[in-house]
């Protein structure tokens, strides 16, 4: 799974708005960050191997640091209590928020991937195996991210131009990149695929920190510095 791990990031921020959007795209994405730099290093490793599934060329063979139930479990906590560190403001609410935006990508792991996910070390691989139905694989990615979305424009207003319009061009865009992983050419090396996934997880973080200035949360403050906003961009205009 690629764009539907986002869905969480979204739903995250509409439970608990005091928590960076950026930060909680990060969360979901914490395992594959750390897989990236594991096989960039050697410690996991992957195969690129053609038809493996019908929608996904990597052969996840060796995991089990990042991907197996245990690992992700003590990955999980570990990002919950380094986020109470450095914001305790927001409680320990906050950080059970982030420890279940990382422990999300397991959970939605398991419906995609073929049996590569190692319930602890190396042993006992499971996964239902969805990328093998390509329709019913995308439609689950698109029904995360868009309903992750739902809840978070629901629960904020467009204080710009761009916030009110940048997350349409951001879910476009997302649905490009999610036809593209499951239909394009496969990566050209393992490194190359964790170098490139890492660069991807880094950017998207960028443009949700660039959203969430375009967006106030919806609340009587929030909503009368919307209105101000709006109204002088159309005064500049």
């Amino acid at each position: 799974m690629f764009v539907g791990h986002y869905g969480p990031s979204f739903a995250g921020k509409a439970l608990k708005k005091s928590i960076p959007l950026w930060v909680l795209f990060i969360a979901v994405q914490f395992l594959d960050v750390l897989w990236s730099l594991f096989v960039i290093l050697g410690i996991e490793k992957v195969r690129i191997v053609p038809g493996i599934t019908k929608t996904n060329p990597l052969d996840l063979y060796y995991m089990p640091y990042t991907h197996s139930l245990a690992g992700a479990m003590v990955w999980a906590v570990a990002a919950g209590i380094v986020y109470w560190l450095f914001r305790r403001a927001d409680g320990w609410s906050g950080a059970a928020v982030i420890s279940a935006a990382v422990f999300s990508h397991w959970i939605l792991d398991l419906l995609v991937h073929r049996p590569d996910l190692p319930l602890y070390g190396d042993s006992l691989k499971i996964g239902l195996g969805l990328w093998n139905y390509p329709v019913l694989a995308l439609a689950i990615e698109l029904a995360s991210l868009f309903g992750g979305m739902y809840l978070y424009l629901r629960t904020t207003t467009a204080i710009t131009t761009g916030g009110r319009y940048g997350m349409v061009a951001f879910g476009f865009v997302m649905i490009c990149i999610q036809v593209v992983v499951f239909f394009g050419p496969p990566p050209d090396s393992d490194r190359g695929a964790a170098v490139t996934a890492l660069t991807s997880y880094v950017l998207f973080a960028a443009v949700a920190y660039w959203l969430e200035k375009k967006r106030a949360p919806n609340t009587v403050e929030g909503t009368l510095s919307a209105h101000r906003s709006l109204r002088d961009e159309v005064v500049r205009m």
